[in-house]
C-alpha cells in the first residue's frame, strides 16, 4: 500500500498531470456533442414521421333546419258544440175528461207517426150524447124562432118576443158547436209528422182536462244552439235575425250507431243576447229533415234528437296570412326566425287566431320568411346559424318531424 501511494506521487511529479483548462474543454465538448446529437435525432425523427392530413377549420355556427313561410288566403271556420233539438215539441194534455179507451200502436216512445193520425182516444159516449142534445135544442129553438117570426110578420106579437127567440136559437147553436168540439177533442192528434218522445197515459186511465198524455216532436227541422265567444265573431258573418243575411253553412259531426257521422246545417240566426254567466253569444244552426224522410235527403245518416255534435261554421276569408305550427310558438307568443344573413331573430307576434295545429299571423308584421325548426339549447337574438342546404325546406303544410319540433312552448 505504501508502495502504491508513492507511485502516484512519483507520477504527478513526473509532469503527466492533465491541465485544468483541458478538463473544462473536454467537458464542454461532451455537452455540445450530446445537445447536437439530440437535435440531429429530433430532426431525423421529424423527417421520418408521416405527413398529417390538414383538415379545414370547422365553422362554429350550428347546423339547423328551417321552415319557409308563404302568405296565403285562409278561409277560417268557427268551432262550437251543441245538442240537436227539435224546433217543434208538444206536451200533449187532455182537453176533456174521460177514460182512455184507445191507444195507437204508434203512440209509444220512439215511434213515428203521420200528421193528423189519432194517437189516443178518450171515451166519447158522454160527448156524443151532448152533441145529440145540442142538435135537438137547436131544432127546438129553430121552430120557436120561425113561429115568432111568422107571428110578427102578421102584425101580432111583440118585437121583444122575436128577438128573444132569435137569441135562444143562437145560444143553442153555440152549445152545439161546443158539444161537437168536445167530441172532437176525444181524439188526440198533432198537426205534423213526428216522433213520440214520451207517453204518460195508458189504456184505461181516467184523465181530466189538463192531464199529461205524453210528449211528441216534429221531424221536419232540428236546431243546434252553438255558443260562440265574442272573439270568434270577427271570423264569421252571422245573421242577426232570420233572413237578415245569407246564412253560413255549417258541418255537424258526431257519432251514430257507434260510427262517425256528419250532417249539413245552416246558421239561420243568433239569439241576440250575451249569456250573463258564460259571456257567450248563441248562434242557431238548422238541420232540415234530420230523420232523412224526404226523397232528396234519403241515404244520409239520421240525426236523432239529443245527439251531441261539434259544429264547424264556415267563416270569412282573410288574405295575407301565414300559418306557423303551434309547436314552434314559445312563451309570450315568441317565434324564432332566421333572417337573410342566417342570424336568429326572436319575435313576439300578434297572433290572429289559433287552432289545434297552427297559429295564424298576418304576413305584414313579419320581416323574415323562415322560422327555426331545430331545437337549440340557448338561442340568442343575432346568433349565427347554418341552414341545412341538403335538407328540403319544409312548408307550413308539412308535418314537422319529432326531432325538428321545438320542445319549448
Amino acid at each position: 500500500m505504501l508502495q502504491a501511494h508513492n507511485t502516484r506521487r512519483d507520477h504527478r511529479k513526473s509532469g503527466t498531470r492533465v491541465p485544468y483548462w483541458l478538463q473544462r474543454l473536454l467537458t464542454f465538448g461532451l455537452i455540445i456533442g450530446i445537445i447536437g446529437g439530440a437535435i440531429l435525432g429530433a430532426g431525423f425523427m421529424k423527417a421520418m414521421r408521416p405527413e398529417v392530413e390538414q383538415k379545414p377549420r370547422e365553422d362554429a355556427a350550428p347546423l339547423v333546419n328551417v321552415l319557409s313561410l308563404e302568405p296565403t288566403s285562409t278561409a277560417f271556420s268557427v268551432i262550437s258544440q251543441g245538442v240537436a233539438q227539435p224546433v217543434t215539441q208538444t206536451r200533449l194534455s187532455a182537453e176533456v175528461a174521460g177514460t182512455v179507451v184507445e191507444v195507437a200502436d204508434s203512440f209509444v216512445a220512439g215511434a213515428s207517426f203521420q200528421a193528423g193520425e189519432v194517437l189516443l182516444r178518450i171515451d166519447p159516449t158522454n160527448y156524443e150524447v151532448a152533441v145529440a142534445q145540442a142538435k135537438a135544442a137547436v131544432s127546438q129553438r129553430q121552430v120557436e124562432y120561425d113561429g115568432a117570426k111568422r107571428v110578427r110578420e102578421k102584425g101580432y106579437g111583440a118585437e121583444a118576443e122575436l128577438l128573444s127567440a132569435k137569441a135562444a136559437l143562437e145560444s143553442a147553436k153555440a152549445d152545439l158547436v161546443r158539444a161537437q168540439r168536445d167530441l172532437e177533442r176525444t181524439y188526440v192528434r198533432v198537426p205534423y209528422d213526428g216522433v213520440v218522445r214520451e207517453r204518460t197515459a195508458q189504456l184505461g186511465d181516467y184523465v181530466a182536462p189538463g192531464s199529461a198524455l205524453g210528449t211528441t216532436f216534429a221531424t221536419d227541422r232540428f236546431e243546434v244552439r252553438l255558443p260562440l265567444p265574442d272573439r270568434e265573431l270577427a271570423f264569421v258573418e252571422l245573421p242577426r235575425v232570420a233572413g237578415d243575411t245569407p246564412p253560413p253553412d255549417a258541418t255537424l259531426s258526431g257519432r251514430y250507431r257507434g260510427k262517425p257521422a256528419t250532417w249539413q246545417a245552416r246558421v239561420v240566426r243568433t239569439e241576440g243576447v250575451v249569456d250573463e254567466r258564460t259571456r257567450m253569444v248563441f248562434a242557431v244552426a238548422e238541420v232540415v229533415d234530420p230523420y232523412q224522410r224526404d226523397a232528396d235527403t234519403t241515404g244520409s245518416m239520421p240525426l236523432p234528437a239529443g245527439t251531441f255534435v261539434e259544429a264547424a261554421v264556415d267563416g270569412i276569408v282573410v288574405n295575407g296570412v301565414v300559418k306557423i305550427p303551434r309547436t314552434l310558438i314559445r312563451g309570450n307568443n315568441q317565434v324564432i326566425f332566421v333572417d337573410v344573413d342566417n342570424k336568429l331573430r326572436l319575435r313576439n307576434l300578434d297572433i290572429l287566431r289559433t287552432d289545434a295545429e297552427y297559429a295564424y299571423v298576418l304576413a305584414d308584421q313579419l320581416s323574415e320568411d323562415r322560422v327555426l325548426l331545430t331545437t337549440l339549447e340557448a338561442p340568442l337574438n343575432g346568433m349565427l346559424v347554418r341552414p341545412n342546404d341538403e335538407a328540403v325546406e319544409a312548408t307550413a303544410d308539412d308535418e314537422p318531424t319529432a326531432q325538428l319540433i321545438l320542445g319549448e312552448r
